[in-house]
């Protein structure tokens, strides 16, 4: 496995005009149910994974569902509003069904200070998307996602100037799940690319990387240059028995590589090999839903304001440490200032 592009260049705050970082993703509205009684066993998902359901899964899903926190999201955007809270300058771009959900969607994010690019679906197509989140008394979560409109963008879906402006274009795994999102992200990265931009991947889901392997490594080999990712998923992804071996292949490829590693914390790409960020402690883990999303928001805010990929980590690491000590996957605490009194801002 070789290839000859230089290796990333980061290190430079954005100009004022521009923004550090946009997402692509599936907006999708969250529905989390702190789940004791084992529900989502009752209802057939596998603990610790996101199941793709369709409407009337999802009816079901619902009605099974009780005291639940409803909020928009959806991986991608749930990184945005982790930047907008760092207080990055930040975007999103989806698709979302004319419908009330879709209208919250762009209201919470926008109300972060966002800038939010959404497609509106027509009123015959599917409606906005929403994701099913269980989260047991060991902070697992387990996923089912009804995608709705989310993932049916197409190329003509993905031509916001946001693309054009952006330090870092991040786009998540889930996206690949059908045809004409995959479509659609190709000439978004082209886009980014030709206006300086930095293109950053998330393997989004083990599961995600078993169905879709071949297309993720054609899109790592080409078009990535910061790649995101959890243990199970890199050893996956590439084949290897240790997170040091997938570094090799990755540092081989020139690709910015950060995979987290649970409670041991973070390893980073780093000039004589990867480097370990330990995580911080946390007094409780209450839930552990967005906590790879709010890491993503860390580092890639970090990397785009100009910090080396291991400072870039340590941020990571306290935005994900703030995120598994409550319920739900946007911040409670004032993450800016969590990062000024730590020095990482």
């Amino acid at each position: 496995m070789t290839d000859n592009r230089e290796p990333v260049s980061i290190g430079r705050k954005p100009a004022p005009e521009r923004l550090a970082v946009t997402g692509i993703g599936n907006a999708l509205l969250d529905v989390i149910m702190q789940d004791h009684d084992d529900v989502h066993a009752h209802l057939g998902l596998a603990k610790g994974g996101m199941t793709l359901i369709d409407l009337p899964r999802a009816h079901e899903i619902y009605g099974s569902m009780s005291s639940t926190l409803e909020m928009s999201g959806g991986s991608a955007a749930n990184t945005i509003a982790g930047i907008a809270s760092l207080g990055g300058h930040c975007g999103f771009i989806g698709k979302v069904g004319d419908d009330n959900f879709g209208e919250v969607f762009a209201h919470d994010l926008s109300s972060l200070g966002a800038t939010v690019d959404l497609t509106v679906a027509q009123a015959d197509e599917l409606g906005t998307g929403r994701c099913h989140v269980f989260v047991t008394d060991d902070a697992e979560r387990t996923m089912a996602t009804y995608l709705g409109a989310a993932n049916q963008m197409e190329p003509e879906d993905i031509t916001s100037d946001l693309l054009k402006y952006s330090d870092i274009v991040y786009i998540e795994g889930y996206l690949f799940d059908l045809p004409p999102a995959k479509d659609a992200l190709r000439s978004a990265i082209a886009t980014a690319h030709d206006h300086d931009g930095l293109v950053a991947f998330t393997l989004s889901d083990l599961f995600c990387v078993e169905r879709h392997k071949q297309d993720f490594l054609e899109l790592i080999v080409n078009d990535v240059d910061i790649l995101l990712a959890n243990e199970g998923e890199i050893l996956t992804m590439f084949d290897v028995k240790t997170v040091e071996q997938a570094f090799e292949a990755i540092d081989e490829l020139g690709v910015l590589g950060v995979v987290t590693i649970g409670s041991k914390g973070a390893m980073v790409s780093g000039p004589r090999g990867p480097l370990l960020v330990p995580a911080p402690k946390v007094d409780r883990v209450v839930d552990q839903n967005g906590a790879g999303d709010l890491f993503a928001a860390g580092f890639l805010y970090g990397l785009a304001s100009g910090a080396e990929p291991a400072e870039a980590a340590q941020l990571a690491a306290m935005c994900a440490g703030e995120i598994i000590t409550h319920l739900g996957a946007r911040p409670e605490a004032d993450l800016y200032e969590m990062a000024a009194a730590a020095g990482l801002l």
